[in-house]
């Protein structure tokens, strides 16, 4: 960043699942904690996928574990999609 304060979307939501945004120049305490969250969920989404993996190949691996499954992916995928957003939002124009 060229040290201008520009909205920066955060990895989690607010209240009734609302958007959060951050004024920053992308040096302060909050963008460092949002850095870590991003991490950490990439990583959980990672694991994620490889349980999913294992899941698929398991023919004894009920409906209802499907479908904690899917719904945990759901969330995953929600989270990756808002951390590619975030960060495609910071590219410099080219």
């Amino acid at each position: 960043m060229d040290g201008t304060n520009e909205a920066r979307l955060l990895p989690w939501a607010g209240p009734e699942g609302k958007r959060c945004y951050l004024l920053t120049d992308g040096t302060g305490y909050l963008s460092r904690v949002a850095d870590s969250i991003e991490t950490i969920q990439l990583a959980m989404a990672d694991d994620l996928l490889d349980h999913a993996a294992d899941m698929l190949t398991d023919h004894r691996a009920t409906p209802a574990q499907l479908r904690f499954l899917l719904a945990r992916m759901t969330e995953a995928l929600t989270d990756v999609h808002r951390i590619a957003e975030s960060r495609g939002a910071r590219l410099p124009e080219t």
